[in-house]
């Protein structure tokens, strides 16, 4: 929110008190504590009719400092609050009369009383600082009081905000904030924390999160569940602002100095995500949302993929397994299904797959389910208290479940439970946007901090369910909305985009900043979500879809089926999903350091190389995992662009090598795109190409990827529960290559990619090849 007109003015309506002096400073118990006049008190005089601001620095955890900025201190929002992580850590606090300082690990607070200044530092530099008219309490559109008996005696007429701005150096990146399908870098944009259903092409967001890193070494957390509005380089091109109603701003600086490290210390904190069944890393196919489908369809659609040999393994059932005007009451159509549970038990036994079904928060008026909840109070409620808050808008009559009622939570999840009791697996926990702000909680949770934070208690809910169902790494969603500590519950899709390159595009850019934010886990709509693709884009989209960490074929009017496009959809489709199912050993083993660290399986490229100059803007390639750079292709020429940062790079499909630090461009088949190896990679490649889930380790095969000298590579491969069953070691000196494995019972062999001239010394069995992993 902006509250200067220009740099120099200030607006009219800004009645601001900024901190301007550190009059008290004092040690505390978890750091330390200054008390801050809006002027200089220079005398006695002087600290009368004045505003202050009292701000705590407190050592949170690791390398992470929480400032709590307050004018009122006795104010009470009632503001629901994210679920933290502190930890207990050593930090040193020094006093003087110029100066108050906070030492805890690599990071220093430095605090300059005189002007009320401060800044942060590690490892001998400046992060970010906070100077002139940073810091401060505004009044905005306040109207005049009187001090005479008038009905505006002493009133306090204004809405009130607390802003902080930290400083940007020059050249300077901002990223992150959720699942943004604006520009990648963010400097420029004002974004503000309101979910809302808005589509992937424009500035609205599904997934907000008040969470930013910068290439400098540091990200903030603004702990606040209410709409955060930033200024990215925006009202002051040389700060990132953040406002937020209220006498309170809270924020957490969080050094890495790394991007990973920042993200592992950021999801310390959030929380870390769970780790997928690994049979959701396998192909979904959908009915897709409004077409027609009953089981013959669904059917049609299971033995077309079967007979084309393409490889399913989930299926999921969209809105209209329920009754028009049913949604939600989880009771199935039964005009259009006459025995689900055989239905499901066949395609489960039979086809082999597993069940999805599309669920949302929203109860629609005139069913059984509806009225159960009323009767008991189990929705969020008007405001005026005239029973629960209902709205037309998606559903007639709709009201919903209010998670902050432990009861209605169990009601509304043993409804799930009748489900999962039916066969199915998992559920698409679809909306969760659109929550009205003039209600009331049964925890008295202010509404509008609770607009957001209602998609952490609705997913946390069905997801806890499935984790007691179906036990402990088998849970898994299909969640569009989120918000800061969502990540715990995966999966992520990216939300409504349009079968179009463009939307395709902003798609990717949406995920990459997903993952600046925390999330490890995300899919998107293969070839769109809105109006039906061409042959070339729903190729293309496949290509990315497949070397996404999930992927899954729907749409909204049309089918997403490969025939119904062309016949060579059919084969790029086998050949993706194929090569995906014999990735699995490296995919799932990059999943689990997901789920331990909080580093995303789909990483920026800045994320992965924060030292290389030529990645810092890249919004439309990324890595997959540690080793595979994936640059899908945007172009109905069919044109390839990509940048290879430094190193020795290896086409996974061809073996082409090229060296990096440039660019490239080139044309490419439907069987192909910019897909590469690092240098110094052993990837771990299994023998399956029909099944996500399987045996790993036996006879893998450890693809050795121009390993340069001194190199010393350690490759773990797991079992389906996440767990190490084959650790292998690859060093090279000179011109010998020597790799051991501690499990050779598995069968594991060695295939070389190039490196002539260098001996391989191993008890495995050895091959060579020039060309890529197919």
């Amino acid at each position: 929110m902006k509250f200067t007109e220009g740099f120099w003015v200030r607006s009219e309506r800004a009645n601001a008190s900024y901190a301007s002096q550190g009059f008290y400073a004092k040690k505390t118990a978890y750091g330390m504590q200054i008390v801050a006049p809006e002027r200089p008190v220079l005398n006695r005089a002087d600290a009368m009719n004045i505003s202050t601001i009292t701000i705590d620095f407190i050592a949170y955890a690791k390398n992470n400092i929480l400032v709590k900025a307050k004018h009122y201190e006795g104010y009470e929002n009632g503001e629901a609050r994210f679920e933290l992580r502190q930890e207990k850590v050593p930090f040193e606090v020094t006093i003087t009369e110029q100066e108050a300082v906070l030492e805890t690990g690599d990071v220093t607070v430095r605090y300059d009383r005189t002007n009320g200044f401060y800044r942060f530092e590690a490892d001998g530099k400046i992060l970010t600082d906070s100077g002139l008219r940073n810091l401060g309490y505004v009044r905005y559109d306040r109207k005049p009081a009187s001090v005479l008996p008038e009905e505006n005696y002493l009133a306090e007429d204004y809405k009130p905000y607390m802003v902080a701005e930290l400083s940007l150096k020059a050249g300077e990146r901002v990223y992150g904030f959720g699942e943004q399908f604006t520009a990648f870098v963010k400097n420029g944009q004002v974004i503000n924390m309101f979910n809302e259903d808005g589509g992937t092409a424009s500035e609205v967001a599904y997934k907000n999160s008040p969470f930013y890193m910068t290439n400098e070494g540091y990200g903030i957390f603004v702990d606040h569940t209410t709409p955060v509005s930033f200024e990215v380089a925006s009202e002051k091109v040389e700060y990132v602002g953040f406002s937020v109603p209220g006498e309170e701003i809270r924020y957490h600086l969080i050094y890495g100095p790394s991007p990973k490290e920042i993200l592992s210390r950021y999801t310390d904190m959030t929380g870390k995500p769970a780790l997928p069944p690994a049979w959701s890393f396998g192909l979904w196919l959908t009915t897709s949302f409004t077409t027609n489908y009953d089981e013959k369809t669904t059917s049609s659609f299971i033995d077309g993929m079967a007979e084309r040999n393409i490889p399913l393994r989930v299926f999921h059932f969209d809105c209209y397994w329920m009754k028009a005007f049913h949604w939600c009451d989880f009771t199935w159509d039964d005009e259009t299904f006459s025995d689900v549970e055989e239905m499901l038990h066949r395609y489960k036994t039979e086809k082999g797959l597993k069940i999805c079904c599309w669920i949302n928060p929203y109860i629609a008026q005139g069913t059984d389910f509806f009225r159960e909840g009323l009767e008991h109070g189990y929705f969020v409620m008007r405001k005026d208290g005239k029973g629960p808050r209902q709205l037309d808008f998606w559903q007639p009559g709709m009201a919903l479940v209010d998670f902050t009622n432990p009861a209605a939570t169990k009601w509304y999840t043993d409804k799930l439970r009748t489900l999962l009791d039916m066969g199915v697996d998992c559920f698409k926990t679809d909306f969760g946007e659109r929550i009205p702000v003039d209600v009331t909680y049964h925890n008295g949770a202010d509404p509008v901090s609770m607009h957001n934070y209602y998609t952490f208690l609705y997913n946390q809910a069905v997801f806890g369910l499935l984790k007691e169902v179906k036990g402990e790494g088998e849970a898994v969603l299909f969640a569009r909305s989120a918000t800061a500590g969502g990540q715990q519950f995966p999966v992520h899709w990216g939300g409504d985009c349009s079968a179009t390159y463009p939307s395709m595009a902003e798609t990717l850019r949406g995920g990459l900043s997903f993952a600046m934010s925390g999330f490890s886990f995300w899919s998107h709509d293969i070839s769109g979500f809105e109006q039906t693709a061409t042959p070339d884009i729903y190729k293309r989209w496949l290509q990315f879809g497949i070397f996404s960490s999930h992927s899954r074929l729907h749409g909204s009017t049309s089918y997403r089926v490969p025939w119904l496009f062309d016949e060579e959809a059919c084969d790029v489709a086998r050949f993706f999903v194929n090569l995906k199912c014999r990735m699995m050993p490296y995919l799932y083993r990059m999943a689990v350091y997901s789920h331990e660290t909080g580093i995303p399986m789909m990483r920026p490229m800045i994320l992965e190389f924060p030292q290389e100059m030529g990645v810092k803007d890249l919004d439309m390639q990324y890595m997959l995992g540690d080793s595979i750079l994936v640059a899908p292709i945007f172009r109905e020429d069919s044109v390839g662009e990509f940048y290879l940062p430094e190193g020795t790079w290896t086409h996974l499909l061809s073996g082409e090598r090229r060296e990096g630090g440039r660019w490239y461009t080139k044309v490419y088949d439907y069987f192909s795109l910019p897909v590469f190896v690092r240098e110094n990679t052993v990837l771990a490649m299994g023998e399956n190409d029909q099944l996500p889930d399987y045996e790993y380790a036996e006879n893998v095969v450890l693809h050795l990827f121009e390993i340069k000298d001194g190199a010393k590579i350690t490759t773990e491969v797991t079992d389906v529960s996440g767990k190490t069953v084959l650790t292998a070691n690859t060093k090279r000196e000179g011109n010998t290559v020597s790799v051991t494995v501690d499990h050779p019972q598995y069968h594991p062999s060695v295939m070389v990619h190039g490196m002539p001239g260098v001996a391989i010394q191993t008890e495995l069995e050895v091959n060579y090849t020039d060309k890529g992993v197919i």
